[in-house]
């Protein structure tokens, strides 16, 4: 997996492949929009929608925690996507993932997803805190457009930059790094994605799912 560094408001952050920012300085792990229960919510509504999104979302969390370390995790709201989020069966999944990682640090910082859904179960250990949540340089918020002297790291958008020729055209999630804010892709499986049209002063990094690449 190859990251790619940027440093921005004075520290360096990784942004990783797996739509993820891990910022060493802290051994914190970022993430946005990672939507437990999105799935459950469809089928709850009749809409056949595949399984195990909530495993996969955890096994991913369980493979950036032991690569990088990881002893703080921050996720940029929408932890949860809707009340039937807290179905039996994916809150015994997430409170084992727990189990399994007793000494993390975890925080929430809500996302108008969270408000309808609820915060998550208390047994989850999970501080939970509003936007703009600043900490150093950084304000953590779910909203890219919060004013707050920090500068802004947040999620909401599910940011996809399209690459395309005359034969074919990508969709790839993206950072999107501008000079006050950065928003970072949906790192939930199943979640979707909004395509992105850079501001000035914007640069774009994509993700493949095994590198990052800088398209602009």
């Amino acid at each position: 997996m190859s990251a790619v560094a940027v440093r921005v408001a004075g520290e360096n952050l990784l942004l990783l492949p797996e739509k993820a920012i891990y910022w060493p300085a802290e051994k914190m792990l970022i993430i946005a929009d990672i939507h437990f229960g999105k799935a459950a919510a469809f089928r709850a509504l009749g809409v056949p929608v595949p399984r195990g999104t909530t495993s996969e979302n955890l096994a991913g969390l369980d493979a950036l925690v032991a690569q990088h370390g990881a002893q703080r995790v921050v996720f940029l709201g929408d932890f949860l996507h809707a009340r039937a989020a807290h179905a039996s069966s994916t809150q015994l999944a997430m409170l084992a993932w727990r189990q399994r990682h007793p000494d993390l640090q975890l925080m929430l910082v809500r996302g108008n997803h969270d408000l309808h859904a609820g915060d998550p179960a208390a047994a989850l250990g999970i501080e939970l805190v509003d936007e703009p949540h600043q900490v150093g340089p950084f304000a953590f918020c779910h909203h890219p457009d919060v004013e707050t002297p920090g500068y802004v790291l947040a999620g909401h958008v599910h940011p996809v930059y399209v690459l395309a020729t005359r034969f074919d055209a990508l969709r790839l999630p993206c950072f999107v790094v501008g000079q006050d804010r950065m928003i970072l892709p949906s790192f939930g499986s199943f979640t979707g994605g909004h395509a992105v049209k850079p501001e000035p002063g914007d640069n774009i990094y994509v993700t493949s799912g095994d590198a990052v690449h800088s398209v602009r």
